[in-house]
């Protein structure tokens, strides 16, 4: 999964080690937790259940984990919920710089290792712990759209306007500078006129850019489009192709390689939805931190339906680490059990459902596009309501914060055929051209 999260999984030592300092002084001074973080330790501590699950998490977890207990824990959140995201420098054991990466997820690098074992599967599914979970996350995301969470974005070395941090952000724009692409309040400054980190995260596309651009099709003269001319599929959102599987179950199981899709569990248990959808193709990509993290409508259609789901935030498929020839970390590394996990992530994060009930017959009697929050992102907002007319590259909504994963379902009577170039792991403009669709 080159390119969307390399920079994270690169980085999670470094910033650990930063993380796993500050929470240690801040134990060894006896400081008092932050009430947000006082209040989801307390409602772990006070349920024997989770309790119990987290004690065999400190001990079934790698050695690697730099995060040593329960306590060590809330202190580490203590020091990220207060702290706007910075980019990170990564340096080798010598302190020499070998690349510049941004982190943008930093609660999830304390939770990486943690995840990935047989514990935390139990615990971090349960409802219980995702709504103390939400509560902290929530109070994060209330900082980051303040004033002074910006404190981050200017040109320092660890400011995400400084030279390596500006040439990351532009590294998936093409020709175009990152004010030339976005919506800047004020271009000039050192912020770009950022008054905060959330606004900077849910920047908007300048006015021209990402337009939409159909495949050339050619029609019989003065005949209109039939079920033998496809209909062109728009990228949803600004993405790295992650994977594209046909005939999809209704209900199937996820296996710690493979992964299939089950259409019952992704539409949170709908069986309506999961019988009409049965056989057909799931599309799916994700977005790193330095993406457009706004969503567009893939289809002209109606909004015929929105479901919002309560999800988890940190469960993943425990595994045995990275296989061989994985393109961020040497085979066997047990960091980065989430980004594996992402079709498991259909099922069991945050997420929502929008049905949209196409225009064009091609597409079948409906899709959907999912919104799956991944790591910290603890808002999905919806931007369009039920009954709505869209069009391609309508904004339908948009990520706050954090790392994130999409996707795009078919049904079984529609074909759908990626385009040339469209593949896995090669990153895609929103708005562009990912696929042609036609009827069975």
């Amino acid at each position: 999964m080159a390119g969307g999260f390399q920079g994270i999984l690169k980085s999670t030592r470094t910033s650990l080690i930063v993380s796993t300092t500050t929470a240690l002084q801040r134990s060894h001074d006896s400081l008092e937790h932050e009430p947000a973080v006082a209040a989801f330790g307390e409602a772990i501590q006070g349920d024997p259940v989770m309790k119990s699950l987290f004690d065999q998490i400190f001990r079934q977890v790698h050695e690697q984990s730099k995060v040593k207990n329960f306590e060590h824990l809330l202190h580490q959140l203590d020091y990220v919920i207060v702290t706007a995201p910075k980019y990170e420098t990564v340096k080798d054991p010598n302190g020499d710089v070998i690349a510049n990466e941004p982190i943008g997820v930093p609660m999830y690098l304390i939770f990486d290792l943690l995840s990935n074992t047989a514990a935390a599967y139990d615990l971090f599914r349960m409802k219980e712990f995702n709504r103390a979970l939400k509560a902290l996350l929530e109070n994060w995301g209330k900082f980051l759209t303040q004033p002074g969470s910006n404190s981050t974005l200017n040109t320092t070395d660890e400011g995400w306007f400084s030279e390596a941090g500006v040439r990351h952000l532009e590294e998936n724009l093409g020709k175009y500078s990152f004010v030339q692409t976005y919506k800047c309040p004020d271009p000039g400054a050192d912020d770009r006129g950022f008054t905060t980190w959330d606004a900077f995260f849910t920047r908007a596309l300048n006015d021209g850019v990402r337009p939409i651009e159909p495949v050339p099709i050619t029609l019989p003269p003065g005949g209109p489009r039939t079920a033998a001319y496809p209909t062109p599929i728009y990228n949803a959102c600004e993405s790295t192709v992650l994977r594209i599987e046909r005939n999809v179950k209704k209900h199937d199981q996820f296996w710690l390689k493979g992964q299939s899709y089950s259409l019952y569990d992704m539409f949170n248990r709908n069986d309506e939805y999961a019988k009409l959808f049965e056989g057909g193709t799931v599309y799916q990509a994700f977005l790193s931190p330095a993406d457009f993290h706004r969503w567009h409508s893939p289809i002209k259609g109606t909004i015929a339906d929105i479901v919002v789901v309560e999800g988890t935030y940190y469960a993943v498929l425990p595994d045995a680490g990275a296989e061989q020839g994985d393109p961020d970390l040497e085979g066997g590394d047990p960091r980065g059990a989430l980004i594996r996990s992402q079709p498991f992530l259909t099922i069991e994060a945050t997420r929502v459902l929008i049905y949209i009930k196409p225009e064009d017959s091609n597409v079948g009697p409906m899709m959907c596009f999912i919104a799956v929050g991944m790591a910290e992102v603890s808002t999905c907002q919806v931007r369009v309501k039920k009954g709505q007319a869209v069009e391609p590259g309508m904004e339908l909504g948009m990520f706050h914060f954090g790392g994130s994963s999409h996707a795009l379902v078919f049904s079984k009577g529609t074909r759908f055929e990626e385009l040339k170039g469209v593949e896995v792991g090669k990153h895609i403009w929103v708005n562009s051209t990912i696929g042609l669709v036609t009827k069975v």
